[in-house]
C-alpha cells in the first residue's frame, strides 16, 4: 500500500522570505491560502500583470509586495521558499530548476513532480492548527476533511489550550514526570 511520506512542518512565514511567481487566478489562490493562515507572511509576488483581486488583497497586507516584471534569476536571492504558478510551463520549469540549484524549496502549481512541498488543507481554531495532506492526490478530499474538522473541533478549544499551558508551567519534576501528568490530564480528549 502506498504511504504518505511527507513531513509536516509549520513555518513562521513572517520570518521567511517567500516569492510567488504569477499574478493570475492561481497566484491569487496561493497567496490567499497563505495569508489566511499567516496574515503577516513576508511575500513578494512577481508578474507582468496582476488580477485586480490580487492587488486588492495585497493592499490589506503590508508585508506583501507586488513587483510588476517578468521573472528573473536574481529574484531568487535571499529567498526561503518559492511558488511558481504562471500559465507558462517553461517559466515554471525554469523557476523550479533555478530554485533547486539554490537549495530553495519550491512548489510548481499543479505539477506534483516539480514540488518539494504541497499546500494542504488547514484548520485553525485559535492556537490549534491542523494540516491535512492527501500526498498531492486529492485536494478535494483535503477540503472535505478540513470542513469536517472545522465542524467537530469546538470553538472554545483555545481556552483549553491556554489553561493547559498555564497548568503545565506549575508542574514540578523532570521532563518525563511533566509529560506523564499532561498525558493523564488530556487522556479524555481521545474519547
Amino acid at each position: 500500500m502506498e504511504r504518505n511520506e511527507l513531513y509536516p512542518i509549520f513555518l513562521k512565514l513572517h520570518n521567511l522570505n517567500v516569492l510567488i511567481v504569477g499574478g493570475g487566478n492561481v497566484g491569487l489562490e496561493k497567496l490567499s491560502f497563505m495569508l489566511k493562515s499567516s496574515p503577516n507572511a513576508n511575500v513578494e509576488v512577481v508578474a507582468p500583470k496582476f488580477l485586480p483581486e490580487l492587488e486588492a488583497l495585497v493592499e490589506k497586507h503590508p508585508s506583501v509586495k507586488l513587483t510588476q516584471a517578468k521573472f528573473k534569476k536574481k529574484m531568487l536571492k535571499k529567498r526561503s521558499m518559492v511558488i511558481a504558478c504562471t500559465d507558462d510551463l517553461k517559466v515554471n520549469k525554469r523557476v523550479y530548476d533555478l530554485s533547486r540549484k539554490r537549495y530553495l524549496i519550491c512548489n510548481i502549481a499543479d505539477t506534483p513532480d516539480l514540488c518539494d512541498y504541497y499546500l494542504g488543507g488547514i484548520v485553525t481554531k485559535g492556537n490549534v492548527k491542523i494540516a491535512i495532506s492527501t500526498n498531492g492526490k486529492s485536494p478535494t478530499t483535503a477540503k472535505r476533511l478540513r470542513e469536517f474538522f472545522e465542524e467537530v473541533i469546538p470553538e472554545d478549544i483555545n481556552k483549553m489550550v491556554e489553561n493547559l499551558n498555564e497548568y503545565r508551567k506549575t508542574l514540578k519534576g523532570n521532563f518525563e514526570e511533566k509529560v506523564q501528568k499532561m498525558n493523564e490530564i488530556t487522556e479524555s480528549l481521545k474519547k
